[in-house]
């Protein structure tokens, strides 16, 4: 069987050096109440006195925090009758991406933080990630490097505002100050950041660090959330939760062009808005929710109709076709615990395939579920496997495009035998020690590119190394509080 392996591993060296750089000014005055341990143990627990120091930094006002995740993929040859600038290769190949995250935090005035992420970043995707139309590996990107790549991901404040009297309400978010919260508050948040740090999470499959590793498991394959070809942007979001109910809306930059390492900078001309509603609901005593999702992109962007009538007359400059056009999009999801040991989750994603999807992958609508299963019934208390699938297509116009032999940035064979492409994905994750995880999973593509003439491609993930210092992650939502 393949393998995916991830490990935890403190790189604590690197990250008090890059502190040290901000230990200047006074001390902060703390949130209310004292910041405490309310995270799962990670891997300062291994280190004598490494857990009392960093709560030390917090009710100072630092907050110090990190993961690296090793993630390493292979696939075996696969048929490809033909092929096109953006096939998939179909040579036997493997790859590998390591990311860390260096969660660096300081409190400000009541209730308000700044938050910055450092995240070197190494590895590719099969093809430089072209060839699919929902990624392999959510954790690579295109235009990879084999040097040390370092880049500011996330660079935000935050304010919090209470509404409730009261010290309730949890979020565990890593990139958050631990502490008291009120149940009911508001949250403002604007800079630097991810979209999936805020919109589509689910607590079955949000993480591909620990969870499911494919694109269109980790959120919905069919929504083009806003991020430059790295997965950030600059914008806000007000967040209101009062633990039975969540609202949240954003605005965002989008890319400049499809793919493209840039943000528009005619923000007011190119932007993401995005609104989000969630149910928070118990079946018995187990946790579940609901999610609805809307949203709006306008992109400097052609007309996929445009684009199939310049294909076939043989223009090659488009630049002419573009304009600032507004694409909508909905998704859904849901997570329910059933009981102590299984949980189930689905996702539905669609946007109307008329002009060019613009960020992380090209798919118009797409369809997944799956379930999680943690490892108590066989005496593996910290260990957790999942099984899921996703089935996304092309409409008409996307469609009748990649048919007269176009390109997008990941898709096109130069012609098509149109299918939906189908993606089986299963891992079982290893809790070893506190904050050190080991992985093996696998993934069964089918149709890729969503042309039946290719493939199926079968995707393993082999010895890869996952470390975390305190509480550290891309996304929210994965790991639960411990009072």
């Amino acid at each position: 069987m393949t393998r995916r392996c991830r490990k935890r591993a403190s790189a604590r060296g690197l990250v008090l050096g890059l502190l040290a750089l901000l230990l200047f000014g006074d001390r902060a005055a703390a949130q209310k109440g004292v910041a405490g341990p309310i995270y799962d143990r990670n891997v300062d627990a291994l280190i004598d006195g490494a857990e009392e120091w960093l709560d030390r930094l917090e009710q100072n006002g630092w907050l110090l925090r990190g993961q690296m995740t090793n993630t390493f993929l292979m696939h075996p040859r696969f048929r490809s009758p033909y092929r096109g600038q953006n096939s998939m290769a179909p040579p036997p190949d493997h790859t590998a991406m390591q990311t860390v995250d260096i969660v660096l935090g300081r409190r400000l005035w009541h209730n308000a933080e700044i938050i910055a992420v450092p995240s070197p970043t190494r590895g590719f995707g099969f093809s430089n990630n072209v060839g699919l139309g929902a990624l392999a590996n959510t954790e690579s990107f295109h235009g990879g490097t084999k040097q040390w790549d370092w880049n500011i991901t996330r660079l935000f404040l935050r304010q919090t505002i209470d509404i409730s009297y009261d010290a309730f309400g949890t979020d565990v978010d890593p990139m958050r100050f631990t502490g008291p919260l009120a149940r009911e508050r508001i949250t403002l948040t604007a800079g630097k950041l991810a979209v999936w740090d805020f919109f589509d999470t689910n607590a079955f499959a949000h993480e591909p660090r620990l969870q499911f590793l494919n694109y269109a498991l980790v959120g919905a394959g069919a929504f083009d959330f806003a991020s430059d070809a790295a997965g950030y942007t600059q914008g806000f979001v007000a967040e209101w939760e009062n633990g039975v109910w969540a609202a949240r809306f954003g605005g965002f930059q989008v890319a400049r062009s499809q793919g493209s390492d840039f943000l528009d900078q005619y923000f007011w001309k190119g932007w993401q808005l995005l609104g989000e509603v969630n149910r928070f609901t118990w079946l018995g005593r187990f946790p579940g929710a609901i999610r609805f999702i809307a949203g709006a992109s306008r992109t400097n962007s052609a007309l996929y109709s445009q684009l199939t009538q310049a294909v076939l007359a043989g223009q090659e400059d488009t630049q002419n076709l573009r304009a600032y056009r507004t694409k909508p999009m909905l998704a859904a999801n849901f997570d329910q615990q059933l009981n102590d040991t299984w949980g189930v989750f689905g996702r539905v994603g669609w946007n109307n395939g008329r002009n060019q999807n613009f960020h992380f992958i090209e798919m118009d609508w797409s369809v997944s579920a799956g379930v999680a299963v943690n490892g108590w019934r066989w005496g593996r208390f910290d260990d957790t496997a999942g099984l899921a699938f996703n089935l996304g297509g092309l409409h008409a116009p996307q469609r009748q495009f990649i048919e007269a032999g176009g390109y997008g940035f990941i898709i096109g064979d130069g012609r098509l035998n149109y299918r939906p492409e189908a993606i089986f994905e299963a891992y079982y994750d290893f809790g070893l020690r506190p904050g050190v995880n080991f992985g093996l999973g696998s993934q069964a593509i089918i149709n890729p590119n969503y042309n039946a003439d290719r493939g199926p491609v079968l995707v393993g993930c082999g010895p890869a190394r996952h470390s975390e210092l305190g509480v550290g992650s891309s996304a929210r939502g994965t790991w639960e509080l411990s009072s």
